[in-house]
């Protein structure tokens, strides 16, 4: 009240004159705008918290570098959704390659028995008019363990994993949250309530499969046994898109590798949604190793060498993308 009160009482011949109230409003507003605090930009809601502080400066790191600018690509989808059933052919063929299958024609009857089961919408596609996303990519290295990374991990508003991550046991070191879980058929992993289930499809039988398991249980196998069910909330599965998949091979990873880890994928899911991105569990451990945080192995290489990624040319990515200040990589 002291703004009012400045502002609103004209002391003139030792008299107290008051301002009508319409003037002491206007006086008021012009006073707060121009000298109080800029509370201009109102806390914005957020998945998984009442409200988060304003984006920082890696929410637009507005500064685009050459080096950026050559390789991001805004416009391309990061999920599939019913509007894009059609998939462009040179996208469609380098995909079904992957698994050495170059049949397309059963194409639009799978997307659309998928689309009757899972949502056939993108809920990321709005990047303007929307709240703030904080969020924390979070790998399975052996870099992990006994890191303390957990209260940290949890305190952003999206957490993606991947994979066979494990949190019952290492939640000190990982965190005991999850808002996104990426995987294929032979990687799935049944999700509590509330999780989106992002598949990353190498082949048609993922499409499948993913069908399947959230309905009838008919697929049992892909190139091995998978899970005939899986536990997840179907209105919150996503599909990843094979063109935002070639995109990320041919723009960022640059064909190191068959194609990017699943990693690499959430990651640029990430960088296209999000406004701050945090990096945890990626490359090997203080010791040099390659392992998963929730295995005893120490064999450097453990999974170094996978004969599909190239685990040294991603890491050397993320360094990359947190020198231009797109995110921070903790190790």
């Amino acid at each position: 009240m002291h703004c009012i009160r400045r502002h609103c009482r004209l002391n003139h011949h030792r008299r107290t004159v008051w301002i009508p109230p319409l003037l002491c409003v206007v006086a008021f507003l012009i006073y707060f705008i121009y000298f109080c605090p800029d509370y201009s930009n109102p806390l914005e809601l957020v998945e998984g918290s009442d409200h988060v502080p304003m984006c920082g400066q890696y929410k637009t790191a507005t500064l685009r570098t050459p080096w950026f600018e050559k390789r991001f690509n805004g416009s391309i989808e990061p999920l599939l959704v019913r509007k894009d059933q059609v998939i462009p052919d040179h996208v469609l063929q380098w995909w079904l390659k992957l698994q050495g299958v170059n049949n397309a024609s059963r194409m639009p009857w799978i997307l659309e028995q998928m689309f009757k089961v899972v949502p056939s919408g993108n809920p990321y596609e709005e990047q303007y008019k929307r709240p703030c996303r904080h969020c924390a990519v979070v790998g399975n290295s052996g870099n992990l363990k006994g890191s303390h990374y957990g209260k940290k991990i949890d305190s952003h508003n999206l957490i993606f994993r991947m994979n066979g991550a494990r949190i019952s046991g290492f939640e000190a070191d990982v965190g005991s949250r999850t808002t996104h879980h990426f995987m294929y058929p032979e990687s799935a992993v049944h999700l509590p309530h509330g999780v989106h289930l992002v598949l990353v499809p190498f082949k048609l039988q993922d499409l499948r499969w993913i069908t399947s398991a959230l309905s009838t249980g008919e697929i049992k196998y892909t190139y091995k046994r998978v899970k005939q069910y899986i536990q997840a909330d179907k209105d919150k599965v996503l599909i990843f898109n094979p063109a935002f998949f070639k995109y990320i091979h041919d723009n960022w990873t640059t064909h190191h590798g068959k194609y990017p880890s699943t990693g690499m994928l959430a990651l640029f899911f990430a960088l296209h949604i999000c406004d701050e991105i945090s990096v945890f569990g990626f490359g090997a451990d203080r010791n040099g190793n390659w392992h998963h945080y929730w295995e005893n192995n120490r064999f450097a290489g453990a999974f170094r060498w996978t004969g599909v990624h190239n685990a040294d040319f991603e890491s050397k990515l993320i360094e990359s993308l947190a020198k231009e200040g797109r995110l921070k990589f903790y190790i």
